[in-house]
């Protein structure tokens, strides 16, 4: 009877609370609605702070509801848009023109512009996207809602308004701390690996806005060295010895980090390289050679799951031998890598004599010539350096033996070459689907 009875209060109290967060979410959606019908703007910030406040107190589930209601309930008058598009292709006035755009921006637009009147709007605007980019593979539903978001914030955080600081060892300890946490890449270890990651010749710049004063955007990580660096290893080691300025002629990016998931799509990272390279070669004019040492971190799912090779850029003998020399490579169980998956790390943590050079035509196959419409993908940082308008320049094997490292790129970095007065055209050859590569790589497949 007792147990019976706990039950039953149990599902009481959970109905209650579920009345109670339902309820929350209807004030929600009411500010919401009071917000939009609102004229003046100063009483508008009052009730779009008073919103923002309700939204901070609702539970995911409530909040999930309330992204449906944008989807379902914001969009724009089907018929108005339809009406006036039809006047525009016939009278094709300025005025049927703005009436046309202003019909066809989904409500919900301006609704995230009344609550970015509240101070922390832009803030919070952010963290809302991040929360519904975890529903949005779930929920396809919601992608128009997440294309207004993406729309509304690239604007805000436009390059033109960010603000690019240098982060070294004297910067506040939160804004430290800030920098161990979010890095992406390769994990700081705590104070002592960060202090050398901040050392003379080291760089960390961060991107900010002003709305965001003490929260970086986005970050990069660069070397200052003698030489273009094949292993991440030297470049990160907490022991290693600072350089002299005297020896820097090459300023390598080992390290791009968001900061900020609800800033994804938002184009950042290019602006960030070119900002500080352009800022790197102002303090040190013998810098000849901007480049990465970046990972491939979807080469060894590519190796594991990709069929027999396919391109058109590739002679069909020399495309013939290298799927051979992959299928018998797979086969051998210390490759790691079956049809499947790849296994767990090897022992040795390093490709054999013999698979090195393999691995290393593989990767430059990879990296040349696959596409992201093709069912095996293509890699990620790859896209970005190359739309970004780099060159790849050198594929390093064994570059990388950390755990994280083997099991998706098998060890293997790579060298993308940032030559400023090339990088636009550059671009605009991986726009056509060329991937410009330096004579070296381009002979290795």
């Amino acid at each position: 009877m007792f147990d019976e009875a706990r039950s039953m209060f149990g599902k009481w109290r959970q109905a209650h609370q579920d009345a109670r967060d339902r309820a929350e979410l209807d004030r929600f959606v009411a500010d919401c609605g009071a917000l939009l019908g609102e004229p003046g703007e100063s009483n508008s910030a009052a009730i779009a702070a008073r919103a923002l406040e309700r939204w901070g107190r609702l539970p995911a589930a409530e909040r999930v509801r309330f992204f449906e209601v944008l989807a379902t309930g914001m969009d724009p008058d089907p018929e108005e848009v339809l009406a006036l598009a039809r006047r525009w292709a016939e009278d094709r006035s300025p005025a049927t023109l703005v009436s046309l755009q202003r019909a066809a921006e989904p409500p919900r637009q301006e609704l995230l512009r009344r609550l970015n009147r509240a101070p922390g709007g832009a803030g919070t605007i952010v963290r809302m996207r991040a929360e519904l980019l975890e529903r949005l593979r779930g929920a396809p539903e919601l992608a128009a809602v997440d294309a207004d978001f993406l729309h509304l914030l690239g604007s805000w955080f436009n390059p033109g308004f960010l603000e690019l600081r240098r982060i070294d060892w004297d910067s506040p300890a939160r804004l430290l701390e800030q920098i161990i946490r979010h890095e992406a890449v390769h994990e700081i270890d705590g104070w002592n690996d960060l202090r050398r990651r901040l050392q003379p010749d080291r760089r960390c710049f961060a991107f900010f806005h002003p709305i965001l004063p003490d929260e970086p955007l986005i970050f990069v990580e660069v070397a200052l060295l003698p030489q273009m660096p094949a292993a991440i290893a030297p470049l990160i080691a907490p022991a290693s010895e600072p350089l002299s300025s005297e020896r820097f002629r090459v300023a390598a990016f080992y390290s791009i980090s968001n900061c900020q998931p609800g800033l994804r799509g938002v184009n950042l990272g290019n602006f960030l390289i070119k900002r500080v390279a352009e800022a790197l070669r102002l303090e040190f004019p013998k810098l000849s050679t901007f480049c990465t040492l970046s990972p491939v971190p979807s080469f060894s799912a590519w190796l594991a799951k990709t069929g027999p090779l396919r391109s058109d850029r590739v002679k069909p003998e020399r495309l013939a031998v290298l799927d051979g020399q992959l299928a018998a490579w797979r086969a051998d169980p210390r490759a790691g890598v079956d049809a499947s998956a790849v296994r767990a790390v090897s022992a040795s943590k390093e490709p054999s004599d013999a698979a090195a050079p393999l691995l290393e035509r593989l990767a430059a196959f990879y990296l040349m010539h696959t596409r992201a419409d093709e069912a095996s993908g293509s890699d990620p940082v790859a896209r970005f350096h190359l739309g970004n308008g780099a060159r790849l320049e050198r594929i390093n094997v064994a570059a990388d033996g950390s755990l994280k490292g083997q099991r998706q790129s098998r060890g293997v970095m790579v060298n993308y070459l940032y030559d400023l007065d090339e990088v636009e055209a550059n671009h605009e050859r991986f726009v056509r689907g060329e991937v410009r590569a330096s004579r070296a790589v381009a002979q290795l497949p």
